[in-house]
């Protein structure tokens, strides 16, 4: 006997698919067309993967938009570490990958219409979450791959993809109306007290070659806040948060 459909909040309406198909490109493709508006939340049956994918249709303008990345991996932690054994850490790695005990288990993504509304909104908005449940097999071992791994491979052996999509339905729907309540500044509080690396020294890859400095934060975009190994005390540079999701989509593999 299979699971159960996950049972959501009244304010969302679920639209499976079959394990394979991507939950994100589907509400992407269905926002485009006029198929799927505000609350439509498309989720994959998938037994190996979470997977699931939120359209909304914002009231802020389109320089704002990026906030719900952040909003999608606090409500992705939450969610999830509500189920989860408490020895499972949950961080992320900027810009948008989701580690378990230091490893990358999942990702959050996010994509926009082009076209903006009188007051500078986009017409919708998707916000994606991806996360590997069952244990890697195949070429991704887990002793090919230590930076990759699962939630069951870290101990979290009683979660099932249906209790994880409905906390994560629910638990998006909290932070969505925090964020409507109290702006940003909860969400980014919450993402960087996850953070790996925050206030300390890091090296980031990106697409024109490793940056390495000090992480002090991210600002109002979503760009990395550095101050740079040999720079003045004084001096910090972001790192362009659209560069770094380019730089993740080309060189990602999964989880």
């Amino acid at each position: 006997m299979g699971l159960p459909d996950p049972v959501f909040p009244p304010l969302l309406a679920g639209h499976p698919v079959a394990a394979g198909t991507v939950p994100f490109e589907v509400a992407v493709a269905g926002a485009e067309t006029g198929e799927l508006g505000a609350g439509d939340l498309v989720w994959s049956r998938s037994l190996e993967r979470i997977e699931l994918a939120l359209v909304l249709e914002p009231e802020v303008g389109a320089d704002r938009v990026q906030e719900m990345l952040f909003l999608a991996m606090v409500a992705t932690t939450d969610a999830i570490g509500a189920l989860i054994p408490p020895e499972i850490a949950l961080t992320y790695l900027w810009p948008a990958t989701l580690r378990a005990n230091g490893a990358a288990v999942g990702r959050a993504k996010l994509a926009q219409s082009v076209e903006l509304d009188e007051s500078g909104a986009p017409a919708w908005l998707v916000v994606g979450l991806s996360l590997q449940l069952a244990p890697l097999t195949g070429p991704l071992e887990p002793g090919e791959v230590p930076h990759l791994t699962s939630l069951v491979d870290e101990g979290a052996a009683e979660l099932d993809r249906t209790q994880a999509v409905e906390s994560l339905s629910r638990h998006l729907l909290t932070w969505i109306h925090t964020w409507d309540v109290d702006g940003f500044a909860p969400v980014l509080e919450n993402w960087l007290f996850r953070a790996d690396g925050y206030r300390a020294q890091v090296v980031l890859e990106t697409g024109d070659g490793p940056r390495s400095g000090r992480f002090v934060g991210l600002d109002e975009k979503g760009n990395l806040l550095m101050k740079p190994d040999n720079a003045d005390s004084g001096q910090t540079i972001a790192l362009p948060l659209d560069d770094a999701l380019a730089y993740l989509d080309e060189t990602e593999t999964r989880p």
